[in-house]
C-alpha cells in the first residue's frame, strides 16, 4: 500500500515539475517587461535629478520637506530596489540554460510577476530535455518525500503494535491463614497406686 501511495506521489510530482521549464520561460518574458517598465521610470528620475545638478541620492534627500514628500521618497527607494533586484534575476535567468533554471527557483520570487504568469499559464506536454529532466527530478522528489512522510507517520504505530500487552494485575485478596493443627491429647496412664503392706484392696 505504501509503495502504491509513493508511486502516486512521484507521478503527481513529476507531472507538476515537468511544467517548470515552460513556466520559467513565461516568467522570464514577464520579468523582462517589468524590468523594462521600471528602467524607464528610473532613467526619468535620474534625468530630472541631473537637470537640477543633483545625483539620485541627493534628489531623494531633497524629498523630505513634508510628510507627502517623505512617503514619495520611500516609494521611489522601493522602486529602485525592486528594479535592481529584478534586473539581477533577469540577467541570471537569461544566461542560464533551461536545465540550469531548474536549480534557480529563488530567481522566480517576484510576487506580482508570479501572479500574472500563473493567471495566464496553460500546462503543456513536456517534449524538451529540460521538461523530461524536471519530470524525473519531480518523480524522485515526490517519491522520497511521500515515503519519508508515511514512514514518520507509521513509526509510532509500529512501535505501539510491537509493545507487549501488560500483564493483568492481581487484585489483592484476603489471605487465609492455614488451619492450625490441634494437638492430639494423649491419655495419660494412671499412676500405679502404691501397695501397702498388710492392707487388702
Amino acid at each position: 500500500m505504501i509503495r502504491v501511495l509513493c508511486l502516486a506521489g512521484g507521478l503527481a510530482s513529476a507531472a507538476g515539475l515537468s511544467q517548470y521549464p515552460e513556466f520559467s520561460q513565461q516568467y522570464m518574458q514577464r520579468l523582462a517587461g517589468q524590468v523594462e517598465a521600471l528602467t524607464v521610470e528610473v532613467k526619468a528620475f535620474d534625468a530630472a535629478a541631473l537637470a537640477e545638478g543633483m545625483g539620485r541620492e541627493e534628489a531623494l534627500q531633497d524629498l523630505s520637506a513634508s510628510a507627502f514628500q517623505e512617503r514619495h521618497q520611500a516609494d521611489l527607494r522601493a522602486m529602485f530596489a525592486r528594479h535592481a533586484r529584478l534586473a539581477d534575476n533577469l540577467t541570471a535567468l537569461r544566461t542560464a540554460s533551461p536545465l540550469q533554471r531548474i536549480a534557480m527557483p529563488h530567481r522566480l520570487a517576484d510576487g506580482p510577476t508570479l501572479q500574472a504568469v500563473w493567471a495566464d499559464f496553460t500546462p503543456a506536454v513536456p517534449v524538451s530535455a529540460a521538461g523530461a529532466a524536471s519530470a524525473g527530478v519531480g518523480f524522485l522528489a515526490g517519491w522520497a518525500g511521500l515515503a519519508a512522510a508515511l514512514s514518520a507517520i507509521a513509526a509510532p504505530l509500529r512501535r505501539l503494535m510491537r509493545r507487549k500487552p501488560a500483564r493483568p494485575r492481581r487484585e489483592p485478596g484476603l489471605r487465609v491463614n492455614p488451619p492450625v493443627a490441634r494437638p492430639t491429647l494423649v491419655a495419660e496412664a494412671p499412676h500405679p497406686m502404691p501397695k501397702l503392706a498388710g492392707v487388702r484392696r
